[in-house]
């Protein structure tokens, strides 16, 4: 397996949610949610730093103040623009491959991330962009929200932010390798392993109040008995408290156009 390359986990951020907004720094145990996301992110083997990715909002002074406190480096760049943010926070974090999370996935398994990564370092250079999200091939999602691993160059991503003008492109920061440019890119989905799938839908993604709700009851409850609680656990009790899943259910994803 290749490791010879900087390896930089970028966190997309900012507290100007349309649905929720300030969602990032909301606590729970009394710890904001980006915290909880950072720690769990310095738990890969695999990246080799840590950079947020926020906006040069106003509002997003305090994500800058929050990454001083907790010595996570935080890169400012345009809030609608977020392709062009992130090829910058590689810039400044002088990063070789990008590994892209967004802030609305606060309970991330490192071994999701180290999964992906993997994945994408064992097969170089035969695929060039490597997730776990679906899409690719018209496959289905198997892993559930919020445990979304997206994984490329910033060779790659510096170029199609000076290829590319589209709205969607410029929000959505990948979007490009496996919509306009599915037949330029060689892309690849991992195969989900059976302990991360359910047979019923699992939303670990943060984007509404219900969603807060729900990984609220999840975190208060795993991490009295195990801090560092993965995937799996969070599976194996939701088996079991399958009622908990109703706090969320009605959430409707939002869709990006020409993807199902």
């Amino acid at each position: 397996m290749d490791k010879k390359r900087k390896i930089i986990a970028i966190i997309e951020a900012r507290m100007g949610s349309s649905r929720l907004p300030g969602k990032v720094l909301k606590e729970i145990c009394g710890k904001p949610v980006l915290q909880i996301l950072t720690e769990r992110l310095k738990r890969s083997k695999l990246t080799d730093e840590i950079v947020i990715a926020t906006t040069v909002n106003e509002l997003d002074e305090s994500i800058t103040e929050f990454g001083k406190r907790l010595n996570v480096k935080v890169f400012r760049g345009s809030e609608e623009d977020v392709l062009g943010r992130v090829v910058g926070a590689a810039e400044f974090a002088d990063g070789d491959v990008i590994v892209e999370i967004t802030g609305d996935c606060p309970l991330m398994d490192p071994e999701v991330i180290d999964y992906v990564i993997e994945n994408y370092l064992s097969n170089i250079p035969l695929y060039d962009y490597v997730t776990n999200i679906g899409y690719v091939n018209n496959e289905t999602r198997e892993i559930p929200l919020g445990m979304d691993v997206r994984v490329f160059t910033y060779k790659d991503l510096k170029h199609i932010s000076e290829i590319t003008d589209d709205p969607e492109d410029r929000e959505h920061v990948s979007l490009y390798f496996f919509r306009t440019g599915k037949d330029k890119y060689k892309l690849y989905n991992v195969k989900t392993p059976d302990k991360w799938k359910r047979d019923y839908e699992v939303r670990l993604a943060l984007d509404t109040e219900e969603d807060f709700e729900f990984i609220k009851s999840v975190y208060e409850e795993l991490t009295i008995n195990k801090s560092d609680f993965n995937l799996e656990d969070i599976l194996n009790y939701l088996d079991k408290h399958r009622d908990l899943l109703k706090i969320n259910s009605d959430v409707i994803q939002k869709k990006v156009k020409d993807l199902d």
